[in-house]
């Protein structure tokens, strides 16, 4: 596991299922401006192996635009359907939330489509809990799909919160090490 991901494309069931509200698999130069776009503030995770190049990542986002909102973020996770059950999502999850924590940040948050039980099991093994539904939020596969929103607390509520950290002001720390170690050993804790 790593805070870098390498110029691989990513396969998936985007077109094929509701577990995401994209409409087509992002190409590798997307991902890769997605990445331009967040990595200074945000670590973007990846589970490698050698035979199989990538088959998971996880990142963060802001949760919402306006400064009240700067120490939670949103979270997306995702798992190649032939590894999904084989802790990956854990060990990706484990090391995030970790790095995330050691920046400052308080509240994760994470949007699930109802139907996707493979992300909501996920969840619910991390210590999110869910705070609500959007109802009929989205329309894909010729259906409304609702969508459940998760949290989890990171850390301590400061009474005087210091912002939180750009992923780059740790990104040579043994903090860093420490949470991908974190990371490393859910998967063999699985």
């Amino acid at each position: 596991m790593r805070a870098v991901v390498p110029g691989n494309s990513y396969s998936s069931p985007y077109e094929s299922t509701a577990i995401t509200f994209e409409t087509e698999a992002p190409t590798t130069a997307e991902i890769e401006e997605r990445i331009e776009q967040t990595h200074e503030a945000f670590p973007w995770i990846v589970y490698e192996t050698d035979d199989e190049g990538v088959i998971g990542y996880a990142t963060a986002s802001s949760l919402r635009s306006k400064e009240a909102y700067a120490w939670s973020v949103e979270l997306t996770v995702y798992v190649d359907g032939d590894a999904q059950g084989s802790g990956v999502g854990t060990a990706l999850y484990t090391a995030l939330l970790e790095i995330l924590r050691e920046q400052g940040y308080v509240d994760a948050y994470a949007a699930v489509t109802v139907r996707n039980q493979a992300s909501v099991r996920l969840h619910e093994k991390v210590a999110f809990e869910q705070v609500g539904t959007f109802p009929a939020a989205g329309y894909k596969q010729d259906s409304w799909q609702d969508v459940q929103w998760w949290h989890r607390q990171l850390g301590d509520r400061p009474r005087d919160p210091a912002p939180p950290e750009p992923i780059a002001a740790i990104r040579d720390s043994p903090a860093l090490e420490a949470a991908l170690r974190s990371g490393e050993a859910a998967l063999v804790d699985e």
